[in-house]
């Protein structure tokens, strides 16, 4: 597997950055509801941008966090999905 360049992991990186302060934020001033897709789906895009981040450059502990926030923001839009049915 080739690796990506370091300047695609930055970008990378702080395209998940932006996703999880934009989540809290319009969370926070009421324009997202965290009972809906929306909020989740920031969240695990945030995720998992920051999973591939931390994963080249080596970075365990935000790796293994980010990787688990992944895991919350999915399992959450499942349970909202399956609520919907």
């Amino acid at each position: 597997m080739t690796a990506l360049p370091e300047t695609m992991i930055d970008i990378i990186g702080w395209t998940g950055a932006a996703a999880y302060v934009a989540a809290y934020g319009l969370l926070s001033v009421g324009w997202l509801k965290s009972d809906r897709i929306n909020y989740h789906a920031l969240n695990a895009l945030g995720g998992v941008c920051l999973v591939i981040t931390s994963y080249n450059k080596s970075d365990a502990p935000n790796f293994f966090v980010n990787l688990f926030w992944c895991f919350i923001a999915v399992v959450s839009m499942a349970r909202l999905l399956n609520v919907k049915r």
